[in-house]
């Protein structure tokens, strides 16, 4: 038998995460919908089923599968998985440069259209399903979402749309250290809902405006605030590893996963089962197996496992894919930048951060904040986000024009398809497939 798990295990697994600088690497992930080109439908699981084999077979990927379903591929330290809804997620290697991180996103799509333009399959690079009802939405065969599905509507009203109707980007950068894991923790929260305004790419809901620029930010607001939010204790000054090793030990479990099953233990949490009193496995102990899980399922705006986690844009076009990324590496992995940032944000107030990250998604750049706007901050953060690119010297700056020209501009591309929809698409907001199509 092995020892049982302590706390200080469950520290010491984040604190494996701190590498040199000449180590740090660039993570990232996003969503897309499937849909059918002749009817614009969100595609099926046996839709899905076929694509991912004839991804496997094609481009040789291994499938991933759980029971008999094939849920996944993976090839090195690239996989895709399914979202609850079909969402298409492709999580990439870690790696050294944006130009690197570029280039897999081009291939991945590439390998995506060439198998689904035979199937008659398109896909949408868009933060929310634009046409489609909840009802309409497929459910995948993954036995972790069953158990979301039935929890989602005990805590808050929005956990579906999110499951099923949201589509995200989202970056993973490396830490050096505890204190280095601190001022990128701090500086990514703060900023978070500066990219969320710049990202803001999910205006449409069942074929109308829904009032929002990023809804898919919104919905986050009302999913479970467990497990969600910006965290304002990472702002103490006694946070650290262990500071969030005590929040996660609290948040409540959905789920443990013993001989290929995934057993309910919603509402639980991750310290009754330290002490082996789950109901469910009793006397059972976790792993740092269980642990690993356990810290996928907290789903703040910044998520710290052994890697720190920017999550608050929306999903988008492919060179929008390319420029989240480059904006944090820019700030978060130039230590001038960094340091800017924090001098710019540490007299933020908590209620201050809230305010930002409850009316960006509604009114973006307009958002007033002290005696300026949101665009003002952005229009300073992505100059930080410049500069440091260009310090890093891999010639990456052009990666940041995408995000340059809707700054300059302060026009989020929500707003722009929301032009477009009054305009040149008369109302009509199934065109949104096609000039989303990747």
């Amino acid at each position: 038998m092995t020892e049982p798990l302590t706390k200080d295990d469950l520290i010491a697994y984040l604190v494996s995460g701190c590498k040199p600088k000449e180590n740090w690497r660039i993570g990232t992930e996003h969503e897309k919908f499937g849909f059918e080109v002749d009817t614009l439908r969100p595609i099926k699981y046996n839709q899905i089923r076929d694509l991912l084999n004839g991804l496997a077979e094609r481009f040789d990927w291994e499938k991933i599968m759980e029971e008999n379903y094939v849920i996944g591929l993976k090839q090195g330290k690239q996989s895709i998985s399914l979202e609850p809804g079909g969402q298409f997620e492709l999580s990439g290697a870690p790696l050294e440069t944006l130009h690197q991180t570029c280039a897999e996103v081009n291939s991945h799509l590439y390998q995506v259209k060439a198998v689904g333009e035979e199937m008659g399959i398109g896909f949408l690079g868009l933060g929310f399903q634009p046409k489609w009802a909840l009802r309409d939405i497929p459910i995948m065969p993954k036995g972790r979402y069953e158990i979301m599905r039935n929890y989602m509507p005990k805590v808050g009203t929005l956990g579906l749309d999110m499951m099923f109707r949201t589509c995200t980007v989202q970056v993973n950068l490396d830490f050096s250290s505890e204190q280095d894991m601190i001022r990128k923790f701090r500086a990514g929260l703060a900023l978070q809902p500066i990219a969320t305004a710049i990202f803001a790419n999910s205006p449409f809901k069942e074929g109308k405006p829904n009032g929002f620029l990023s809804l898919r930010s919104h919905i986050w607001t009302d999913t479970d605030n467990n497990r969600a939010g910006m965290l304002p204790f990472v702002f103490d000054d006694s946070f650290g590893f262990e500071q969030y090793v005590d929040y996660a030990l609290d948040v409540p479990m959905y789920f443990v996963y013993r001989n290929k099953k995934y057993i309910d233990c919603t509402g639980m949490s991750f310290r009754d089962f330290m002490q082996g009193k789950l109901p469910q496995v009793p006397g059972e102990l976790p792993t740092l197996n269980d642990w690993e899980n356990h810290l996928t399922t907290i789903f703040p705006e910044v998520r710290l496992k052994r890697y720190l986690e920017m999550r608050g844009a929306d999903g988008g076009p492919w060179r929008r894919l390319c420029a989240l990324p480059a904006f944090w590496v820019g700030l978060l992995y130039d230590e001038e930048s960094l340091q800017s940032i924090l001098d710019m944000t540490f007299d933020w107030t908590k209620e201050e951060r809230d305010m930002l990250r409850r009316k960006v998604p509604v009114t973006g750049f307009k958002t007033p904040f002290r005696d300026g706007y949101v665009r003002d901050l952005a229009e300073e953060v992505l100059k930080l986000a410049k500069k440091g690119l260009e310090r890093r010297g891999y010639k990456e700056v052009g990666f940041l024009r995408e995000v340059e020209e809707v700054v300059r501009t302060g026009m989020t591309p929500a707003e722009r398809l929301l032009n477009l929809y009054e305009t040149k698409w008369e109302r009509n907001v199934d065109h949104v497939f096609k000039h989303l199509l990747y």
